[in-house]
């Protein structure tokens, strides 16, 4: 069975999507209508912005949205038996499994990303990857710590992503590192991505998500934040507003995925990051990128 599966934040670089631009009639009508929809010429940014350009959230996330949903249909070896998305990856999956259409899950990326801009504005706030802990020792650290710090990014086995106030990810790097962790390295992120701090930003998007049309899906959706396939419509909302606040659990969701069939996942978009983190959850799986 194949699992597709769709990259978040992370995965732009200059240029990305000029390629599908050039060579895919289909592609560039999805590029041209994007930037009707967002008020400014997006394409424009991909194909020529900076590294720092992309890396502003109300252009990263459409950004990689676009590229992946792009690279999903307007190919003919789209065919999944079941979808996931890494973070924003959601909304990709969600608008190639036919829940969202195009329009709708590009104007609910949006929303999200200015919100959540917005949030990160509130306080100063960061994340830090951490490396070789097993996933209860650090849970066990940041609870223990007094100021907000959460695991945020279940990744991979040995790959755990914490989110949280300047001070508690601070805090929480120097005991990780005391525990024995290789690295706990804070991120050049805008602020603490799924933890309590996004909660302004989950009421905006909850708000957002109520007013959009969902359609049911053509195949299930495995969702960060339970990790289980979802093909009913007020499950997949409830998951959806929960996830900005909530842990991704890519590695939980692979694994799912795994125990109900998958063999082959299919990366949609730019990079390879979810390819490797795949294999690193499971090696007897096969890979590739669309």
């Amino acid at each position: 069975m194949k699992a597709f599966v769709f990259p978040g934040q992370g995965a732009q670089f200059p240029g990305m999507g000029k390629d599908l631009y050039d060579n895919n009639p289909k592609a560039k009508e999805l590029f041209t209508q994007a930037d009707d929809i967002l008020g400014f010429s997006i394409s424009k940014v991909m194909f020529e912005g900076s590294a720092d350009e992309l890396k502003q959230t109300k252009v990263t996330q459409p950004a990689i949205f676009l590229h992946s949903v792009a690279t999903a249909l307007i190919s003919d070896d789209f065919n999944p038996d079941m979808v996931a998305g890494h973070s924003l990856g959601e909304f990709s999956a969600l608008v190639a499994n036919g829940t969202l259409s195009f329009e709708d899950g590009l104007r609910l990326v949006s929303k999200r990303a200015l919100a959540m801009q917005k949030a990160c504005e509130v306080q100063e706030s960061t994340m830090a990857a951490v490396l070789a802990l097993p996933d209860q020792t650090v849970e066990e650290i940041c609870e223990a710590i007094d100021e907000v710090v959460v695991a945020a990014n279940y990744n991979c086995p040995g790959q755990l992503v914490i989110s949280g106030s300047m001070k508690g990810v601070e805090i929480a790097c120097e005991k990780l590192k005391e525990a024995g962790a290789k690295r706990a390295l804070i991120l050049p992120v805008g602020g603490a991505f799924h933890s309590p701090l996004m909660e302004p930003a989950r009421e905006e998007l909850a708000a957002a998500i109520e007013g959009t049309i969902f359609s049911d899906p053509k195949c299930p959706v495995y969702q960060n934040v339970d990790a289980k396939g979802h093909t009913n419509l007020t499950d997949i909302k409830t998951n959806l507003v929960a996830q900005l606040t909530a842990p991704v659990r890519w590695t939980q969701s692979v694994q799912s995925m795994i125990i109900d069939g998958a063999n082959t996942f299919i990366e949609c978009g730019p990079g390879k990051v979810l390819q490797g983190l795949v294999k690193k959850i499971d090696g007897g799986v096969e890979t590739a990128g669309l």
